[in-house]
């Protein structure tokens, strides 16, 4: 079944966890989509995840980066709803800006869905985008665009008074026509009270159980980078696919170096008489531009 904004309310009510994870190719939303899950964000993570930026920042991620990874994820995914992320300065500008990229990662990349950061002037940004008939996902808490405003890569919404503008923004979001939000690194107690309060689906990110659903960013989930990699604290690793990766490709390479890849089983024959012939003709000099004019 393909996932769609009414059944995600339908889980909701329902008490149905969401299943969120990133993905930045065709061959990993494949992969996802086949596991089951609900949504698919191709994240501006991708900019520290795969792309090679700033390993902490999101900011240098670009539109045109991001729109390429988009269209590939929605090739892989047939059944999960796909979400474009909106990197940074591609909505704050103007609300002309927002609609403009975000109709371009609908149109042109293929995804089903936007997804915006922050509060202020993104609710009037999302409402625009929302006005010109392009769902949209909200995000608020720890927004990585503008973790230097915030102090850092930190929790957000400790002190009362920040939980309760959380929670404002939230609720205005939700009236800007969101029709889910990303709550990051926000205390469990927080983020369970909005939860409650939204009748939109809330997806937690370091935000505990309260939430109606969870996201993590693959990488993260599979340990792709490998053991030695920072583990955020919202971090669960579920398999260590970046050592069984690393220990792979040197198994390739001591057999290359080795002499024992490629074995037999893994190459072409010729037949003998074609064999020969070409021997022959090697050895007369004749294999010239009429020859292999005939390929």
């Amino acid at each position: 079944m393909t996932v769609t904004l009414p059944h995600l309310r339908e889980l909701k009510l329902s008490g149905t966890p969401i299943v969120m994870v990133t993905a930045y190719d065709l061959p990993t939303a494949r992969i996802v989509d086949s596991a089951g899950v609900d949504l698919v964000l191709v994240g501006d993570s991708a900019a520290n995840t795969v792309l090679g930026h700033d390993p902490i920042s999101t900011v240098r991620a670009t539109v045109d980066e991001l729109l390429i990874l988009t269209r590939a994820v929605s090739r892989g995914c047939e059944h999960a709803m796909v979400i474009g992320d909106l990197p940074f300065m591609s909505y704050q500008v103007s609300d002309e800006d927002a609609v403009r990229n975000a109709g371009r990662f609908v149109k042109d990349a293929g995804a089903d869905v936007v997804k915006l950061e922050g509060s202020g002037t993104s609710i009037a940004r999302a409402a625009a985008i929302v006005a010109a008939g392009i769902p949209v996902m909200g995000h608020i808490g720890l927004t990585p665009q503008t973790a230097t405003k915030l102090g850092g890569h930190k929790a957000q919404g400790r002190e009362w008074h920040h939980a309760k503008r959380l929670y404002d923004d939230a609720v205005a979001l939700e009236a800007a026509g969101c029709f889910g939000i990303v709550l990051e690194c926000v205390p469990e107690a927080v983020a369970a009270a909005i939860s409650k309060r939204l009748t939109i689906p809330t997806i937690g990110i370091g935000s505990g159980a309260g939430t109606d659903g969870q996201v993590l960013v693959l990488h993260d989930l599979l340990d792709m980078h490998g053991a030695d990699s920072f583990q955020p604290k919202f971090v669960k690793r579920f398999a260590h696919i970046g050592d069984a990766m690393r220990e792979g490709v040197k198994a390739y390479a001591d057999e290359v170096r080795g002499g024992t890849f490629p074995g037999p089983e893994h190459v072409f024959a010729i037949a003998p008489e074609e064999l020969s012939a070409f021997q022959t003709a090697v050895e007369a000099g004749s294999a010239d531009d009429n020859i292999l004019a005939d390929w």
